[in-house]
């Protein structure tokens, strides 16, 4: 098996602590190691023969540099020269395997999964059915009506360990909506979480977006590598496409396994409370210094080290960074990413 992390992103719901050059997966932002750092350990029980880390070039010093502690598996970080989302970054891993049988587990380098033997013991279920030439995604129990999710629709009276068919992936619905996903009792969070064989995945890519697979076919690929200006040729020419819409959305040998192991992918600073501990009045603090919090709940605080004091206020996020401060309503987490784009519109570069 082959592990596939996407660590390119910039984590823009996690503004103003997560930045271009120091995302939210380079970042201690549960405390201890980097979620980069945890992704990579959670796989290692697997004996992968081989890891790759697919990021850009801005961060992919600091993620060799974090990274250079794994020595159990080779870990080879393979630096984009322009983002082009996750379709040529998938199908860039599949043509770097030596071997086009081989499985790959794709999977994103920022997401939080407390109960790690279960989630290895899935991934084993799913190597088997994309061994079968399946596309294997993860699909996660729901417990809420979360808006904030896809959604990932089998069959009614689906039951067991699977896999199933998919019925059909659903966008991040209205609460009432995502209310009836959840009483109907077939619909899943779609986790972005992914297995296939590699010749499989490029059989897929050249069915849907064969501009993305003549470009992957012409690298020259040599021993699992390739040279840089083949790379810097590629990402020039192709089109960015989300593996998702690409392909997972239109292909006919889509299946899920159902997992529950406590998955969370901290989305926005609203999904911390769910993987950190809080008081009794609700309230998550993080790195703070002391702290005065009166007639004060379900506030969210990241502190930057400070002295922090909150007084009569309910269902805050309170971030504070160097050159930065953050403070919405927990409710309205989701849009901090609006305030990343407005920032790169207003030329304030130096804030991203």
């Amino acid at each position: 098996m082959i592990i596939v992390i996407l660590a390119g992103g910039s984590g823009t719901r996690f503004w103003p602590l997560s930045r271009v050059r120091s995302p939210k997966q380079l970042m201690s932002v549960l405390g201890g190691k980097s979620m980069l750092q945890r992704t990579v350990e959670r796989v290692l029980p697997l004996q992968p023969e081989r890891i790759m880390v697919i990021t850009n070039r801005l961060q992919a010093e600091e993620t060799a540099a974090q990274l250079c502690y794994i020595t159990e598996v080779p870990v080879e970080v393979i630096a984009e020269p322009v983002g082009r989302n996750t379709a040529p970054a998938v199908g860039l891993a599949a043509r770097l395997a030596v071997n086009p049988e081989t499985i790959m587990a794709v999977l994103p380098a920022d997401h939080v999964i407390p109960d790690q033997e279960n989630f290895c013991e899935v991934l084993r279920r799913g190597a088997a059915a994309a061994g079968e030439g399946r596309l294997v995604t993860l699909g996660i129990t729901p417990i809420r009506p979360e808006t904030g999710y896809g959604y990932i629709e089998v069959a009614a009276g689906s039951a067991g360990p699977g896999p199933f068919p998919v019925s059909r992936f659903v966008e991040k619905p209205e609460r009432e909506r995502a209310g009836e996903f959840l009483s109907a009792g077939n619909f899943y969070w779609n986790s972005g979480m992914f297995l296939w064989r590699a010749d499989v995945i490029l059989d897929e890519l050249q069915r849907h977006l064969p501009e993305v697979h003549a470009g992957l076919a012409a690298l020259d690929v040599r021993d699992g590598h390739v040279i840089s200006k083949a790379l810097e040729a590629f990402y020039a020419g192709v089109k960015g496409e989300s593996i998702d819409f690409g392909v997972m959305e239109k292909s006919d040998r889509v299946v899920m396994i159902p997992a529950s192991f406590g998955w969370s992918d901290v989305g926005s600073w609203s999904a911390l409370p769910e993987v950190l501990d809080a008081d009794a009045a609700g309230n998550v603090l993080i790195n703070t210094g002391d702290h005065l919090l009166t007639d004060t709940e379900g506030c969210l605080v990241y502190g930057g080290g400070k002295l922090v004091a909150l007084l009569g206020v309910k269902d805050l996020i309170v971030v504070e960074t160097p050159d930065a401060l953050l403070v919405c309503p927990r409710d309205r987490a989701q849009e901090v990413k609006g305030i990343v784009e407005e920032l790169d519109r207003r030329g304030l570069g130096e804030y991203l």
